[in-house]
């Protein structure tokens, strides 16, 4: 069953939903936690945990998840619904957008490519005027390129990479000023992918994604598999397990592969002014306003969008998985799950029912 949300207008509407077992063990925290001596004070920490499981147990949602979080001590809270554990090998949908991003940017990083680079430096089909040519790598990382009608050959195993890359390409023969519309679509991250490929002079994306397990040992298990390894969306054609997904995370969160200032670029809005054209966030059954970094989502409570810096980054999927960085708080974590195509919010109302006990347990885990 899905989340039964009253309020859709603030995050605590989903906990509305939580039975008497979270108020008990709400109760059993503030009652442990006062008075007696320094000697006698109780593990916080493992009272928070407790409550936490009593509350995520209580969540009703469409499949078996699991939370895997991380606080900035390097101390982890892992929770499992179900048949989920750790290890559980999930679709990603769009979780690999983060990861994507990722992948390119250190390709930037080692000067293999620039955020300034054309498709046309790379690409001999792409055109050399026009607003095609006046695309950037960096509005094709922040979905304001203007690509925005994706063939169906995104979707096919049979298809070549190459190939389905020249038909977005004619898909849209006409686009908007590029950095004048964001467009979520799995266009953007497709041609960013050929240039890399070309930039770095690799055969296909798959040794791209090699190349970076080399760079930085993460995803050791994970693979870009969907619709196939030979043409896959970069977009949303991961297998990965929640561990690594985690482990590249906390990567990202120390700053271990990226500099600070792609990481802060990746980090920031990149929308500005922008129209947005298309948003999932703007259909899901809950009011957000978020904005776009480089493949992730920037987080913010303010509806419209009213946040000077960044707090909150995220990359949630189709099938309601959910990864996230929490810079206020100081922890990041991921609700892995796959549950039906249209329950991406649901990975986001997970962790939204713990916001508060995990911000603490962060906190108490500094």
């Amino acid at each position: 069953m899905p989340f039964t949300v009253t309020n859709s207008n603030t995050r605590s509407s989903v906990k509305t939903h939580i039975g008497v077992l979270a108020l008990i063990g709400a109760t059993i925290f503030m009652v442990s936690g006062c008075g007696g001596s320094d000697n006698n004070e109780p593990d916080t920490s493992a009272t928070i945990e407790q409550e936490l499981k009593i509350t995520l147990d209580s969540v009703t949602t469409d499949t078996d998840f699991t939370l895997l979080v991380e606080s900035n001590n390097g101390t982890q809270f892992s929770h499992s619904q179900g048949a989920s554990t750790v290890t559980t090998s999930y679709r990603s949908a769009s979780t690999s957008k983060m990861v994507t991003a990722s992948v390119i940017l250190l390709l930037v990083q080692q000067g293999i490519l620039s955020l300034d680079d054309h498709p046309q430096d790379y690409l001999s089909f792409w055109p050399t005027t026009g607003n095609h040519a006046a695309i950037e790598l960096r509005h094709l990382l922040s979905f304001t390129s203007g690509l925005s009608d994706a063939p169906r050959c995104l979707n096919s195993p049979t298809a070549g990479f190459s190939d389905c890359v020249e038909q977005i390409l004619d898909n849209n023969p006409t686009i908007a000023t590029p950095g004048e519309e964001f467009y979520y679509a799995s266009t953007h991250l497709q041609v960013a992918g050929l240039m890399a490929i070309h930039a770095s002079g690799l055969n296909d994306w798959a040794e791209v994604f090699d190349y970076f397990k080399s760079q930085t040992q993460l995803f050791s298990n994970a693979v870009y598999d969907l619709p196939s390894i030979s043409n896959p969306r970069l977009a949303g054609g991961m297998h990965w397990q929640a561990t690594e997904y985690l482990a590249f995370l906390s990567a990202l969160y120390h700053q271990q592969f990226l500099s600070p200032v792609l990481l802060e670029a990746m980090s920031s809005d990149q929308i500005g002014t922008a129209t947005i054209a298309s948003s999932p966030i703007n259909r899901w059954p809950i009011t957000l306003d978020w904005h776009y970094g480089f493949g992730q989502w920037i987080e913010c409570p303010g509806v419209p969008f009213d946040c000077a810096t960044t707090t909150r980054v995220s990359s949630a999927g189709a099938y309601g998985a959910y990864p996230f960085i929490d810079f206020e708080h100081h922890y990041f974590g991921i609700v892995a799950r796959e549950g039906a195509l249209v329950t991406g919010y649901e990975g986001y109302q997970i962790w939204a029912a713990v916001e508060s006990e995990l911000a603490e347990w962060a906190n108490n885990n500094l």
